[in-house]
């Protein structure tokens, strides 16, 4: 137990003095790059503590200028031992000072040095994550016992993965350059542990010749633009870039922009609609020779506004209509004509060219409506589109209350019925009720019913029959809203 903390100790002191000397360089945070790195640490008894302790310093050195994250450098470590231990994932560490952390955290399993293990659990690491980036395995070992690992690292490599070794001077050299990935003299390094930082700098080279992302993307585009996008390989005022783009089919085309170091996207315009076009940027610096950038793509099919027009915000006396593309440098105005169908009177409404909807209202409801948009460009050609649209019934109140009162208490016959309801829109009373029959034929009834105006809420009904069920209902210019039904107790007579 002793033993292990002086071990914990130790490597926690070498982290310690890491990351002093790192936070005292100046930022040097390197966005260059885009890729995975798995970390495959021998932990296991054949490594020193002394050893495994340089090996993480080391790590921490090598990969201290990197942007982490996803879209930039993500960053696994896999220990080796008995049985493989995932200390951390791709995605847990976004920052340096996060990874660092981690870093002093680790300890050392001891164990067998059962590498074939890790590396099957490796390949399932790098193969399985998302993102189509380039994948680094650093492979940290005393290289004493690499074991049967031959046939596990060539199917690594056989699926695009970087095999990349660093190991003591007592390594097995022989297995150990079968393995890694050519070249050797930049993938393959073989260490005093006193002296391993020597490597620091051709080892973080090489790992940047394979992640370097030194991209040209076209991430917007339409029928007369594109939006070119790179990630910045110029350091502040180092230099500047030199944009060129034409169309495949005509080589006069060509144009040609000079950008600043500091650009990391450019949009190119007054393009031509459906044709192919080749860019390339080239980085000018006086500091190191960078590589030039190209990407081809073709521009969409021309699309003459209105192509799209949409309804929306439906109501019994409204509807909004909506169109695109919004073309303000192309057209001069647009213009809507709306009318019932089949023969209602048409509406007409100009609309400026900086807007694309407009709310129709003062309609009539339950209607259908023939609605067309129509723009005027500015080299006279016009377009319209047209669509049909409902407006929806209007809401139909229901009766909120019917009272009926006895006003021939001699008879017994006749009741005073009363109610209320919401007046808006209301064009009048349907009201049933039922009537006693002839003085021969006491047992017969009829129905009558009456269509009432808006005014006055009340009725009087006369010559009811034995507990009568009387009804009103709301009627509206959209049809007959819920009633009320009540029961009459009026005498047998």
């Amino acid at each position: 137990m002793k033993s292990f903390l002086l071990r914990c100790v130790f490597i926690f002191a070498m982290l310690q003095r890491s990351v002093r000397q790192t936070a005292a360089s100046p930022d040097t945070e390197l966005n260059c790059c885009e890729g995975d790195i798995l970390l495959l640490l021998d932990s296991s008894g054949s490594v020193t503590t002394s050893e495994f302790s340089r090996f993480l310093t080391f790590v921490a050195k090598l990969l201290h200028p990197f942007t982490l994250g996803r879209g930039h450098v993500r960053v696994a470590l896999l220990l080796v031992g008995t049985t493989p231990h995932l200390e951390f994932n791709l995605d847990v560490h976004s920052n340096q000072e996060s990874l660092l952390r981690a870093l002093q955290s680790v300890h050392q399993q001891q164990g067998d040095t059962n590498t074939k293990a890790a590396i099957e659990l490796a390949k399932r690491l790098l193969l399985e994550a998302d993102g189509d980036v380039p994948k680094v395995l650093l492979w940290l070992t005393d290289g004493v016992q690499p074991g049967d690992v031959e046939k596990a690292m060539s199917e690594l490599k056989a699926r695009g993965v970087y095999v990349l070794i660093v190991y003591t001077i007592h390594g097995n050299h022989r297995v150990l350059q079968r393995v890694a990935t050519p070249p050797l003299e930049s993938h393959l390094y073989s260490v005093d542990m006193e002296s391993i930082d020597i490597i620091t700098e051709d080892l973080r080279e090489a790992i940047i010749k394979i992640i370097r992302a030194e991209r040209l993307s076209v991430v917007r585009l339409t029928s007369h633009s594109a939006v070119l996008q790179w990630r910045p390989v110029l350091a502040a005022d180092s230099g500047h870039y030199e944009l060129s783009y034409k169309a495949v089919d005509d080589l006069r085309s060509e144009k040609t922009r000079v950008l600043p170091s500091s650009s990391s996207q450019a949009e190119l315009t007054q393009l031509q609609p459906d044709t192919t076009y080749t860019a390339s940027l080239r980085p000018e610096s006086n500091q190191r020779l960078h590589s030039t950038l190209t990407v081809k793509f073709t521009t969409l099919p021309d699309v003459l506004s209105p192509a799209e027009v949409t309804l929306s915000d439906p109501g019994p006396r409204q509807v909004r209509v909506s169109w695109g593309p919004l073309q303000p440098t192309r057209v001069q105005r647009y213009t809507l004509e709306y009318g019932a169908i089949p023969s209602g009177r048409v509406h007409t409404v100009d609309v400026s060219n900086q807007k694309s909807s407009v709310l129709l209202s003062n309609l009539e409801p339950g209607t259908q409506y023939l609605i067309t948009v129509s723009a005027l460009h500015l080299d006279g050609k016009e377009r319209a589109m047209s669509v049909r649209a409902c407006t929806q019934e209007e809401a139909r109140p229901a009766l909120t209350d019917l009272r009926l009162t006895l006003t021939d208490r001699q008879e017994g016959n006749e009741v005073q019925a009363s109610w209320q309801t919401n007046t808006e829109g209301l064009k009048g009373y349907w009201v049933s009720w039922e009537r006693k029959g002839s003085q021969n034929s006491q047992s017969e009834r009829s129905l009558s019913t009456a269509y009432l105006p808006p005014s006055p809420p009340s009725v009087r009904l006369a010559h009811l029959a034995p507990n009568s069920r009387v009804c009103v209902s709301p009627v509206y210019s959209s049809g007959r809203g819920d009633g009320i039904c009540c029961t009459a107790k009026t005498n047998s007579g």
